[in-house]
């Protein structure tokens, strides 16, 4: 079995934290040591931590499980302190988790076990129940919540996560392990993209991503979460069809340069670090980042140049489609 460590992010989590140490010691396959990034929490969400680890290792005789805190007198934010966090995990194989989730027993165990299987994997991630505050279900699931298509999960398991991920990031950082390997490619982690979604493409880009449909993780919707899951209700995705446009589609656009950019690094440093043809697909996604971006405020202006946009089939391909069509021809200024 490869080696595990596990990235544990924290930012005034005392309520749950003890509970999410003790579902990580307690593994059947426990990791190798815990690397807890706390980005200058003002609770004592690192004394409760290490009191968790001990209750542990008294419960477990013979575990032995380091935990290396690092503090942060200035918030780094949740992409940057993740970033902190796995430069210094040291295991073959790199688990994220958030301070307020639950991992049933077998998670690491299973998840190593896909690892061992196949040479090629470079990233997993699974399902994951939802559950409340109080670690209830919440009746629903979280790809449920992200609305994952058949066609997606096929395209996933097929190996084309690539172009999966260029319409839409899947990959929830809480529910994901990587291999190392890694993140020779995905470091520096940009500011302006999320931690998961970066790793996400990155890895498919230069790897094998694949998902697993059963829920490996208790993933808690409390109110406070930094980054939760929700489904949108009816209502709700119409209010986003006439919300303000405000810098989205211009921030979108950004970040296909950062890909775009880093792809192209990575390409020059070797031909084999990435598939023929994803830079090519970038560069589109990019065009079409560019064009929505720069749509006139009028909504009336917009017609026709978004339904030739559309007729491009560049929403189907970088974006949700119909859905982004109505969006760009209503949203506000």
């Amino acid at each position: 079995m490869p080696t595990l460590s596990v990235a544990l992010c924290t930012y005034n989590g005392a309520r749950f934290i003890r509970e999410q140490i003790r579902s990580i010691a307690l593994q059947t396959l426990p990791p190798q040591e815990i690397v807890l990034s706390d980005d200058a929490s003002r609770d004592d969400c690192v004394a409760v931590a290490r009191t968790a680890l001990q209750e542990c290792l008294a419960q477990r005789p013979g575990l032995v499980l380091p935990l290396r805190v690092l503090q942060n007198t200035a918030p780094l934010r949740v992409t940057k302190n993740f970033e902190q966090a796995v430069r210094e995990c040291t295991g073959d194989l790199i688990a994220l988790s958030d301070q307020d989730d639950v991992w049933p027993p077998q998670r690491l165990a299973r998840m190593a076990a896909c690892f061992a299987q196949r040479g090629d994997l470079t990233l997993l991630h699974t399902d994951a129940r939802l559950v409340d505050r109080q670690g209830a279900p919440l009746g629903g699931s979280l790809f449920h919540a992200l609305e994952v298509t058949r066609s997606e999960r096929e395209r996933i398991h097929a190996g084309a996560a690539f172009e999966v991920f260029l319409r839409r990031n899947l990959v929830t950082g809480a529910a994901t392990v990587f291999r190392r390997s890694l993140l020779a490619a995905a470091l520096p982690f940009p500011a302006e993209w999320v931690h998961d979604e970066w790793l996400g493409i990155i890895a498919a880009a230069v790897g094998r991503v694949d998902m697993l449909e059963e829920p490996l993780l208790d993933y808690r919707q409390h109110g406070g979460n930094q980054i939760g899951a929700q489904r949108d209700s009816l209502m709700g995705k119409v209010r986003k069809a006439l919300a303000s446009r405000g810098t989205t589609h211009i921030e979108r656009a950004d970040k296909a340069q950062q890909l775009l950019e880093r792809l192209e690094r990575l390409e020059r440093l070797g031909p084999d670090q990435i598939a023929a043809g994803l830079l090519e697909k970038v560069r589109v996604k990019l065009d079409h980042q560019r064009f929505r971006a720069a749509l006139p405020a009028s909504r009336w202006a917009r017609c026709v140049p978004v339904l030739r946009e559309a007729m491009t089939g560049r929403y189907d391909q970088f974006g949700r489609g119909f859905r982004g069509v109505v969006r760009d021809l209503f949203e506000s200024v």
